[in-house]
């Protein structure tokens, strides 16, 4: 905590008993599962974490903290991958995952009501049998209010859009405990500031999401999927380049490099040929089906694919898509006791390539273990470096590797994080993607929070230095 809150802890803990009881919890464990996300960032437990159950239980937390200008870290599931829940000043970890009631659910309006402790399987499951669901898909089975922290995506983004296109309002806590709502329900509204998107992405640092009021989708009439492989990456994005560029309304289309089909294999028990490899996953009529598989097929024979191959039952596409949502765990288990340090680039869809070949020769050149993929119907890839953490040369390389991705990224007029956020972990490259404009966020920030409470550290450096930002 600050110097202030320090010599207010015992005192501000107490509260927290007294308003919670059990729910404020001070073990060790439990504060380090708090302290931690997926990645290779290390432990920066909180002070104590409280399981909140209703939005009331936010703002009373939130109060008590702004009194004595103690750190507010919200917590949903944990898989943030850039040191987003990380306590690094200390303070009061908000855990909301028993915030999980699904309020409403409006079939004719194609909208939905959830607490921020929803997960997005949760909520598919709540939706079963009404013919609508929620696509945005990062993956893990992450919560809704850290999803729309992290303007999350995933792999049907080419399709529906991000965390971004999909939330209609929210309600959020700010920094002084005030409980708000950012719009409603209606399809547009031009009536004032646009704050649903201000605090979508904001990662906690300006209020705590609490409710959210999502978008949702029709189920579509016909799905299938299929893989394909190509002889070389550069072939594999090209595909994908003339898809998207053609104008197919494709569901989703993924990339995973030989080394993630290996790792693929070995993992989720596959046998796929070790090559670049493409998932493409089609939606609609059975006419409209028919025309896009019959586009794509000549697309990719045209560039080399082969071994087309189709996952028509449920099961198999299951299984097909399940191996891609694993490909994280299947890296690491490459090499078993190290860790992985996920990145993040996104480009223009015509500079996917360049952006992708440029990153492999660069794996190869530092002599790092980082197989490649990605969500790259949106021009989104990742790179999972697998490290050893004590080897301090291995270290160096590896953060050398991500530099360049993500300037190379910048440069090609791209972004240092399609869907993973900022972090701790990527403070430096938002400073060179956003230039100048870092004052408008510093002041944003410092006007909405002014004691810097709200999870203070992530996103941006609040201090002078942006007074002369070049």
């Amino acid at each position: 905590m600050t110097a202030v809150a320090k010599s207010e802890k015992a005192q501000i803990i107490t509260q927290l008993r007294e308003l919670f009881g059990e729910r404020c919890a001070l073990g060790q464990t439990i504060r380090d599962q708090h302290g931690k996300d997926v990645s290779f960032h290390p432990t920066c437990p909180p002070d104590a974490v409280v399981f909140a159950k209703s939005t009331q239980d936010v703002a009373a937390v939130v109060d008590i903290c702004h009194a004595s200008s103690v750190p507010v870290i919200p917590f949903g599931t944990g898989t943030s991958c850039e040191g987003g829940i990380g306590a690094i000043s200390g303070g009061i970890c908000i855990d909301l995952s028993q915030m999980n009631a699904i309020l409403e659910v409006n079939t004719a309006d194609f909208d939905c009501r959830v607490q921020a402790g929803v997960t997005r399987k949760q909520l598919n499951a709540e939706l079963h049998g009404t013919g609508l669901h929620f696509p945005i898909d990062p993956g893990a089975d992450a919560s809704l209010g850290g999803m729309a922290s992290t303007r999350a995506s995933g792999t049907n983004a080419v399709r529906y859009g991000t965390m971004r296109d999909n939330v209609m309002s929210l309600q959020v806590v700010m920094s002084n405990g005030e409980i708000i709502e950012t719009g409603g329900r209606a399809r547009k509204s031009a009536a004032g500031y646009d704050l649903t998107r201000l605090f979508t992405g904001a990662e906690g640092t300006l209020g705590i999401i609490t409710e959210l009021t999502l978008r949702l989708h029709p189920l579509p009439e016909g799905v299938s999927a299929a893989r394909c492989g190509f002889p070389s990456l550069q072939t594999a994005i090209d595909t994908v380049i003339q898809v998207i560029q053609t104008g197919i309304p494709i569901g989703r289309i993924e990339f995973l490099d030989e080394l993630q089909v290996a790792a693929c294999n070995r993992y989720s028990k596959l046998n796929l040929p070790e090559v670049p490899t493409l998932f493409f996953e089609f939606q609609g009529s059975p006419a409209s089906l028919a025309e896009q598989v019959e586009m794509v097929e000549a697309i990719a024979r045209d560039n080399g694919g082969s071994g087309y191959a189709w996952a028509t039952t449920p099961e198999a596409r299951s299984q097909l898509w399940q191996a891609r949502h694993d490909v994280w765990w299947a890296a690491l288990a490459l090499r078993p006791g190290c860790q992985g340090i996920p990145t993040d680039a996104c480009v223009p869809i015509s500079m996917l390539g360049d952006a992708a070949v440029a990153a492999r020769r660069d794996v190869l050149e530092l002599g790092l273990t980082a197989p490649m993929c990605g969500h790259v119907g949106d021009g989104n890839f990742h790179l999972c470096i697998v490290v050893n953490p004590d080897d301090a040369d291995e270290m160096t390389r590896a953060a050398e590797l991500n530099a360049r991705l993500m300037r190379r990224a910048i440069r090609l007029g791209g972004t240092c994080t399609g869907e993973h956020g900022i972090g701790y972990g990527k403070l430096d490259f938002l400073e060179l993607e956003r230039g100048p404009s870092m004052h408008a966020m510093v002041a944003i920030k410092k006007a909405l929070d002014p004691r810097n409470i709200m999870n203070p550290g992530k996103v941006l450096r609040v201090t002078d230095r942006y007074d002369t930002f070049q």
